[in-house]
């Protein structure tokens, strides 16, 4: 089978990420990650925290701690909900491991080598009252371009438009708010990325066909505005030093790596940190250097919001082209548009939106997976309401799987005890079953592997709403009364519906599917999918297998429950 390999943008280390983060680069990957292994493939997902730039220094100082022990203590509050949310990482690393330094130093020395880095003399802010050179990104104004009062000096979020600091009208420090600015001369590296732009329109061109048209028109939006050069070294204490070897001066005045030009470069170095950590068994340049795959290539999956395209699709690529070594690129840029809440941003100052963290404490996992992925924001920017959010858990979840589940198996437990009953031979109504269930899940398969996620979720509740239909037609329990061969069949039917739904819906809700599987006492269940001739059949429990009744899967939100939210969460009324 194929080698897949997936990576999602790295999470930033200051603070613990809201659903729109989750929902626009991890969640989609792990399902995506979660299928490719059940389907037999060899499946790679890496990522990391994002862990350099001024962000991190400052979030350190408010709590007092070097930026090291505080990157390492954030590290691992993400880690803790990224594993409450049963994101099934091969591994998670950090970007300011040894590994992504050494292999980050190593792409600056040949970028140089191959005339792709020429070291400039530069005006840039100082702000006397920080006592500082502010970064473009602590940098705040006015955007030139669409008058968004809150853009930073490297890009605008509003209008995406890259800019310098000095673009920027009425500028102000972020740190401070200053807008006692000075402008004074450094030196720093830049990446040459005008010598690459038609290298790198060639490898758009490639690929953007087959990207969706969000990361495809962004890409090339990028290109038609061309590229420029672009300052990879900042005036930091935290971050890649820039390697005394090839420029010593700058070495010493303590310049580091600017985190966009790291942050990338960490899926190959998160890649070598989980290499590291098994070497005689696990080789990252073979997931990575595409002369060391041979005839098994890998194909490269990413994923991410908007806002990160521009980076792993022009600036990561360029940089990877001007090395002039065999690095593999993305194939498959998966992008999505913005989750809001209530039509608005997400805020911690402003206490509106759910943040993961708090996600876990109210509702387990699986109720967020499966809304975010079933209302992913794949054509447009789609928003998230309690009054939305309960519907779904309550008809999908509650209703339609939970309600199907508990009742089969207690029906049957109370009629015909702890075992899958024999029941009748299956006639047309479980022949027409089988052939609805198949084609059901070839349609989940197709979105799947088309990555349309929610065209997937479609289709896999459809799946779970025809077992509902099956039940109510069959009406066991009016059945058993004249045919109590006849309701045994049907329940056993019902049963390996079941079980099929704990095998195919594992992607979007792996421990619900857990606690359906385990619910049979089956030797030898080692079925990582299900076949068309199994759907077909729908005969995988043979009778006498022992079952229990698994506590309820899915409790209803009550509207009590929705208010609470409101009031701690924020709603509409306080947008």
């Amino acid at each position: 089978m194929a080698r897949h390999l997936i990576t999602s943008a790295l999470p930033y280390i200051n603070g613990i990420k809201h659903l729109g983060n989750m929902v626009g680069s991890m969640l989609p990957a792990d399902v995506y990650a979660r299928y490719l292994r059940q389907r037999g493939h060899d499946v790679l997902y890496i990522c990391a925290t994002d862990e350099h730039g001024t962000p991190a220094e400052l979030a350190a100082k408010e709590q007092g701690l070097p930026v090291d022990e505080f990157c390492a203590q954030a590290h691992d509050a993400q880690k803790a909900v990224y594993d409450g949310f049963e994101l099934a990482f091969d591994y998670f690393g950090r970007s300011s491991s040894p590994q992504n330094r050494e292999i980050t130093q190593h792409f600056a020395r040949r970028l140089n080598e191959n005339g792709f880095i020429e070291e400039r003399a530069i005006r840039q802010v100082y702000s006397p009252t920080d006592g500082r050179f502010l970064p473009d990104r602590y940098v705040e104004g006015t955007c030139p371009h669409c008058g968004y009062d809150k853009a930073r000096g490297d890009q605008c979020e509003n209008c995406t438009r890259v800019l310098d600091p000095t673009d920027l009208i009425n500028p102000r420090s972020a740190i401070s708010g200053s807008t006692e600015l000075e402008v004074r001369e450094t030196k720093h590296l830049f990446l040459l990325q005008s010598k690459l732009q038609h290298e790198v329109e060639e490898w758009v061109a490639r690929h953007e066909e087959e990207w969706p048209q969000l990361a495809s028109s962004i890409a090339r939006k990028w290109l038609n505005e061309g590229l420029h050069d672009r300052a990879i070294t900042r005036d930091l204490d935290w971050g890649v030093p820039v390697p005394a070897d090839t420029w010593p001066e700058l070495a010493a005045e303590g310049k580091v790596f600017y985190v966009w030009f790291d942050a990338p470069i960490e899926y190959i170095g998160a890649t070598k940190e989980w290499s590291d950590k098994d070497p005689e068994n696990r080789d990252w340049k073979s997931w990575w250097y595409e002369s060391d795959q041979g005839e098994n290539p890998v194909r490269y999956t990413e994923f991410m919001a908007k806002d990160n395209v521009p980076f792993h699709t022009v600036m990561f690529p360029a940089t990877e082209l001007g090395i002039r070594e065999p690095w593999k690129k993305v194939d498959y840029v998966k992008a999505f548009n913005w989750l809001t809440y209530y039509g608005g941003k997400f805020s911690t100052s402003q206490k509106r939106g759910v943040f993961t963290d708090h996600a876990l404490e109210i509702l387990p996992a699986d109720y967020w997976r499966y809304f975010l992925i079933a209302n992913a924001p794949e054509s447009d920017d789609s928003s998230f309401t309690w009054e939305h959010f309960t519907s779904t858990v309550n008809k999908d979840l509650a209703d339609t799987l939970g309600n199907f589940v508990n009742r089969v198996l207690s029906f049957s437990k109370k009629r015909f005890g702890e075992e899958v009953p024999a029941g009748a031979e299956a006639g047309e109504p479980e022949t027409k079953l089988g052939e609805e269930i198949a084609a059901l899940l070839s349609e989940y398969e197709t979105q799947m592997e088309a990555l349309q996620f929610r065209k997937a979720a479609a289709a896999l509740r459809a799946l779970w709403s025809a077992g509902n239909s099956y039940l109510e037609e069959k009406a066991p329990w009016l059945e058993i009364k004249t045919n109590p061969d006849g309701a045994a069949l049907t329940l056993r039917v019902a049963m390996n519906l079941i079980h099929l739904y704990s095998v195919i819906s594992e992607p979007f809700i792996p421990a619900s599917s857990k606690a359906m599987r385990s619910a049979f006492a089956l030797p030898d269940d080692t079925a990582t999918w299900v076949t068309a001739a199994e759907a077909k059949s729908l005969d995988f429990l043979p009778a006498g297998t022992p079952f229990t009744v698994p506590p309820v899967l899915f409790a209803k939100i009550t509207d009590e429950d929705v208010e609470s939210y409101k009031e701690r969460f924020g709603s509409e009324a306080a947008a």
